[in-house]
């Protein structure tokens, strides 16, 4: 088992003892760009079981019938009884209504405009479903278990082929009106930029997502598909690295200065694949970027979970919904 999720085994069984009768199983599971995962929590022992699959092609129909398929095979690996099931806890790869379990849109797969995700999932699973968007549940996790623990307040933020953001303060989720907070990745930068996924022009995600980001190695001469040549030693990487670092560095000292987190976390696969160096540049980037007023040192780190990161986060969600 990876040490990230040995951590999660020690935190769920210590959630466990505290709640009435620590018994029963939660279910976390990832629909994303990336594939599905899956993480089952024996509430009474603290063990852990995990499962991956790709997604499959079709529509959203599909991709639930994969995501259910997978969350059927995990509980049968791992010998627990479904009567059991607590709680499914899913974040979804793009924006939703969390109070409805209905998801909003996805920018990468037809099929999922206002689509009942958990209305699907208790019907074949006789059992509460929570729904969020992949980032605000991976910023859940990093609160309960993860890199803030020690803080009440914090933000997430998401670098992949989308970029996220999740906000956390007094330790719960916040989610605004309309349950949209936090979609850093579609502020804008320059109505007049480049098309982003959602149909906007000039979001950060259109200079900050891998696409974006593989889009500016090329224009300064570097062709690839591969992430790792944005993080390479030559000068077309190291000037997209730079560019990047200074923009989110910008976007997140206007999230500093509108929410005032103790900590930052940031996750996703860019950031991985950037690793400390590249939270450094951003970090640097976002003090300078800070009106004096405003400026403190603020921890920026990384995500403690990597690839399992969304499916520990539906964990955390559907622990939060017992513990409430």
């Amino acid at each position: 088992m990876q040490p990230s999720l040995e951590r999660v085994q020690q935190w769920l069984a210590r959630a466990g003892d505290a709640l009435v009768g620590g018994q029963g199983t939660l279910v976390g599971l990832d629909i994303g760009s990336y594939g599905l995962r899956a993480v089952l929590a024996d509430l009474q022992t603290g063990q852990l079981f995990t499962a991956n699959a790709g997604l499959p092609t079709g529509d959203a129909n599909a991709t639930v019938e994969a995501a259910q398929q997978l969350v059927q095979d995990l509980i049968g690996q791992s010998g627990r009884d479904q009567r059991h099931l607590t709680r499914i806890g899913i974040g979804f790869g793009g924006p939703v209504d969390a109070d409805s379990g209905v998801t909003r849109v996805s920018y990468r797969q037809a099929g999922w405009e206002h689509f009942p995700l958990a209305a699907r999932f208790e019907a074949a699973f006789d059992a509460p479903i929570l729904v969020d968007n992949d980032a605000n549940v991976t910023a859940l996790a990093e609160a309960m278990c993860g890199a803030g623990t020690e803080a009440r307040d914090l933000f997430y933020l998401h670098l992949s082929s989308g970029v996220g953001g999740g906000v956390v303060v007094n330790g719960r989720l916040y989610h605004g009106a309309t349950t949209s907070a936090g979609e850093v990745g579609h502020a804008t930068v320059d109505r007049h930029g480049p098309p982003c996924s959602c149909g906007g022009h000039g979001h950060v995600e259109s200079y900050v997502s891998i696409k974006a980001l593989l889009r500016r190695l090329g224009e300064l001469g570097v062709t690839s598909e591969d992430i790792h040549a944005i993080f390479a030693a030559d000068a077309a990487a190291k000037q997209t690295v730079a560019e990047a670092a200074e923009l989110l560095g910008a976007v997140l000292a206007n999230v500093v200065i509108l929410t005032d987190p103790q900590l930052i976390v940031i996750g996703g696969i860019v950031a991985r694949t950037g690793g400390v160096a590249f939270l450094e540049q951003i970090r640097a980037q976002m003090e300078a970027a800070l009106p004096p007023t405003f400026a403190h040192p603020i921890p920026v780190l990384p995500a403690s979970f990597g690839s399992d990161s969304v499916a520990v986060g539906g964990l955390a969600l559907a622990l939060a919904s017992l513990q409430e």
